[in-house]
């Protein structure tokens, strides 16, 4: 547990003792969140990109909370004005957003900046990196992010069901200051951190933690610190850039129309007219055994969405799913794409 947490303060960029993990998947990082940070009646702010923001906003308004949203319009990333001009608006206590949105394939851009703002409004910064972890630069303590939460089973490859997760102390010091218990015990981090040994204390015991999870999320951790954590960043860009090159020579499109705010992990494409996402899907699974998903949330009916997360960010898979891709599409539909598919 230790060794975990040491890796996880390096995959986050961070040296917060309350770094840990929950049991549970990605949602329990939302959920322990909210339910730590939030008491009845504070105002919240979700930067919506897709469909995160608003799971966030439903979690809070079960957790009593003042909920309100910015968003962007779909497939693209928030403006720093936007979002300027929702605090101004709204003063919140808590501001949310998903440095990667999987349901529509947006990376929000400048959460550096967006992390000065909280400390100016005397907001804490809740980011999301369950998709965009270890596929995209992510400096917790440098951009002043105060919880951070990501996806074990996402870049990392480890088994689903075990989420890292950090606090900072700006958000350890709401909840000391809180005038009611947390409404979780589950989630509670302030027995989850001693269950940790984060707080320099005895260990307490809390639940039952599945050894199995532990074992794998530390090879996955082990993994990415032989290779690094800027060339695993760099390995994801380049074959998202290569497979976006290969779908545009194939006269197809990307959801995200502005290159910089497309995540490498999660790549996002516009069905072409006359496809049927579902053929494809199928055709691709059954003759190959690979999956390629459609959209979810606000995408669903409208897109493909290919996962290049961690061993599947190769030349070698990404030219195969370009391969598979084409073939599914022709086969299904019987529309001829372009032949300049050769990257």
């Amino acid at each position: 547990m230790d060794e975990i947490k040491e890796g996880i303060k390096y995959l986050f960029q961070t040296q917060n003792p309350a770094t840990m993990c929950i049991s549970g998947s990605g949602h329990a990082g939302m959920e322990a969140a909210m339910c730590n940070l939030l008491e009845d009646g504070d105002v919240v702010l979700m930067g919506v990109t897709g469909l995160w923001g608003n799971r966030a906003g439903d979690i809070a308004q079960r957790y009593g909370a003042d909920v309100h949203y910015v968003r962007a319009r779909c497939g693209y990333a928030l403006s720093f004005e936007d979002i300027r001009e929702a605090f101004q608006t709204y003063n919140p206590k808590v501001f949310f957003i998903a440095q990667g949105d999987s349901s529509t394939g947006v990376l929000q851009s400048f959460i550096s900046d967006i992390g000065d703002l909280c400390r100016r409004f005397n907001c804490l910064l809740v980011v999301d990196i369950v998709a965009s972890l270890g596929s995209a630069e992510f400096l917790m303590d440098e951009w002043k992010v105060d919880v951070a939460y990501t996806g074990s089973q996402k870049v990392l490859c480890g088994p689903a069901g075990i989420t890292p997760i950090s606090f900072n102390q700006r958000a350890l010091n709401k909840i000391k200051a809180r005038q009611s218990k947390v409404k979780s015990y589950y989630f509670d981090i302030t027995l989850l951190g001693q269950f940790w040994g984060c707080f320099g204390t005895s260990r307490i015991y809390h639940h039952t933690v599945s050894s199995t999870l532990l074992y794998g999320l530390r090879e996955a951790i082990a993994i990415v610190c032989q290779q690094g954590l800027k060339n695993m960043i760099r390995r994801h860009i380049e074959c998202s850039y290569r497979l976006q090159k290969g779908i545009e020579n194939m006269g197809m499109e990307m959801f995200v129309p502005e290159p910089n705010h497309r995540m490498s992990s999660i790549n996002v494409i516009k069905i072409p007219n006359g496809v049927d996402w579902r053929k494809v899907s199928q055709y691709a699974m059954n003759k190959y055994f690979l999956e390629i998903a459609g959209g979810l949330g606000p995408t669903v009916d409208q897109v493909f969405r290919i996962g290049l997360l961690g061993e599947n960010a190769t030349e070698e898979k990404v030219d195969l799913v370009l391969t598979i891709l084409r073939e599914a599409i022709q086969n299904t539909s019987g529309i001829t794409l372009n032949e300049r598919s050769k990257i």
